[in-house]
């Protein structure tokens, strides 16, 4: 191994390390003083009644765990958004869990909070995938109300997301294990079957509190909605748990009953392990997010057996395309490729830029995997679609828009992994957020932006001067090396795969050694979804 290669590793395993090292400061969610009251209540916390509940030794992966970091600060933060949200096992059955963090602000609801919710109901309705939910939550935070109350996209949508559920046929499952309150009383009734844990869980639309100031009435919580009322007296509730595991064990029960499900009928077969060392990815991928690499070399160590059929590999070479297998199943891959090619027009170094070309063909071969009912997998290193004037009397805007409009179409599932950039039109080309990838996450070395800070702050510095210079102020060389360097220190946090996954722009960071887990589940999750309608591109010119 060169040089180069050993401080691109350092630099890769040094970003997974601080992954690491952020995800274990989140897991403690509102810290280990609340952790251990938690605990003195006779309660299990978020992650731990997670645990419990999935397979033991099976796999899961976690949505949104960086959700809501760096945000409302001034209310003391949210880590994870307040909510645990992981895709896994119970009784060998797939699914998504959700859990109230009752260790941040009593499990009340940030925006974020919201955002994530839905995020996860997203995934449940797209996949027709059961959901379990562990209720433990104080209910909408009221200092932020009008952020997360009345909205479309707020509070009110997830009451909405169940009746919706419920039409489709996806098994819903609540367990009241804390709190649940007001209009986050709706969410466990309006499950297929609801269990409330005796003496901790409670359900009310308003607390002993407000119905004494409401109708002078004097009663206590367990009286008003606990697990005895509920279960004996109104019957809003189906099953009373005496603990938490007992609770879960009950929902596994409950789960190892449920019928099998249609299926997609996605290509499976016995899984192999690449033939290439997948963790040369952290030597591969270069430490600066502007050099040059063969993206086939990742890819390589990606797919089963390092085995790729490439599909038109002489022509539009700026992206890859191809067949290959991840964990056995058959996906397609589109890939950006950032090294320099030579083709019958001379050398063309393409640094993650796509051509008219490359757009033509990624069309045609996204629509080759809808007929073949094939998945597809966006690997984005992306600066986005190559300018000037010959690029623009070439129809780039047509062949771009075309591209566009069929990952916009395509109705197999599609799953996005952000290697390296992702700027500007690119992202959108290549399955951005906005294109509903089934899953979308991003590597630590990833960036998403309009543009990459060194050019936005060029950008933002001309501007900034030109005001300046106009309010008479004298702009030295030294000034305008300061203003820069303060411009793109506020943009560069902004590019953060980070500040992206707080926001839920992804729904993880990742370690690069867990791609292929996270698109072989997601790919699983989409096969309980059979397509409903044909692929059809509308409306294009050609």
């Amino acid at each position: 191994m060169d040089l180069n290669f050993n401080k691109n590793e350092d630099h890769n395993k040094l970003l997974v390390s601080e992954l690491n090292s952020r995800l274990v400061k989140l897991k403690l969610g509102g810290g280990q003083k609340r952790i251990d009251k938690h605990h003195a209540k006779g309660k299990m916390t978020a992650r731990e009644r997670i645990d419990y509940l999935l397979d033991p030794k099976t796999k899961s992966i976690e949505i949104g765990a960086f959700a809501g970091e760096g945000m409302y600060e001034e209310h003391g933060g949210c880590p994870s958004a307040g909510v645990v949200i992981k895709i896994g096992y119970v009784k060998g059955k797939q699914c998504i869990v959700v859990a109230n963090d009752a260790t941040v602000k009593a499990g009340a609801w940030f925006p974020i909070t919201g955002k994530k919710n839905l995020r996860a109901q997203e995934i449940a309705i797209e996949n027709k995938l059961p959901i379990i939910y562990l209720v433990d939550s104080a209910g909408v935070y009221l200092p932020m109300q009008d952020e997360i109350f009345p909205d479309k996209e707020h509070f009110g949508r997830i009451f909405r997301n169940n009746a919706v559920m419920s039409s489709m046929g996806i098994t819903q499952i609540a367990a009241v294990m804390g709190s649940c309150v007001a209009g986050g009383a709706y969410l466990p009734i309006m499950s297929d079957e609801a269990l409330i844990v005796d003496k901790t869980g409670s359900i009310f639309l308003a607390g002993s509190y407000l119905v004494k100031a409401a109708i002078g009435e004097s009663i206590d919580n367990e009286t008003l909605g606990g697990a005895t009322t509920h279960c004996e007296i109104s019957g809003v509730t189906d099953y009373k748990a005496k603990d938490d595991k007992n609770a879960l064990d009950t929902i596994k029960n409950i789960m190892d009953k449920i019928g099998d499900f249609d299926k997609a009928g996605y290509n499976r077969v016995e899984a192999k392990k690449p033939k290439e060392h997948q963790e040369e990815i952290f030597g591969i991928l270069p430490k600066s997010r502007a050099d040059q690499y063969d993206m086939m070399e990742i890819i390589n160590r990606l797919v089963d057996n390092s085995e790729f059929e490439e599909y038109k590999a002489g022509y539009g070479q700026s992206l890859i395309t191809g067949y290959a297998r991840i964990d056995g199943w058959a996906v397609g891959i589109v890939a950006n490729q950032r090294k320099v090619v030579k083709t019958k027009k001379g050398e063309m170094q393409f640094g993650g830029v796509i051509y008219s070309d490359s757009a033509d063909k990624a069309t045609r071969f996204i629509a080759n995997c809808n007929q073949k009912k094939i998945p597809l997998v966006f690997l984005q290193d992306v600066t986005g679609f190559m300018v000037g004037s010959k690029s623009e009397h070439g129809g780039s805007i047509k062949d771009g828009a075309k591209m566009v409009n069929a990952v916009s179409n395509s109705v197999v599932p599609k799953f996005t992994v952000v290697i390296g950039n992702s700027y500007g039109a690119g992202n959108y080309a290549m399955c951005g957020k906005a294109y509903d990838p089934r899953l979308i996450f991003a590597w630590p070395s990833a960036e998403l932006a309009v543009m990459s800070g060194a050019s936005a702050a060029k950008v933002l510095l001309q501007i900034e001067t030109a005001s300046l210079k106009a309010r008479g102020e004298e702009i030295t060389p030294e000034k305008e090396t300061e203003l820069f360097d303060k411009i793109k220190a506020r943009y560069d946090e902004q590019i953060s795969p980070y500040y992206a996954a707080s926001r839920i722009w992804t729904d993880a960071v990742i370690n690069p050694l867990d791609t292929r887990t996270w698109i072989s589940m997601g790919i699983e999750a989409a096969n309980h979804a059979p397509i409903e309608k044909p692929f059809n591109l509308g409306v294009i010119q050609t």
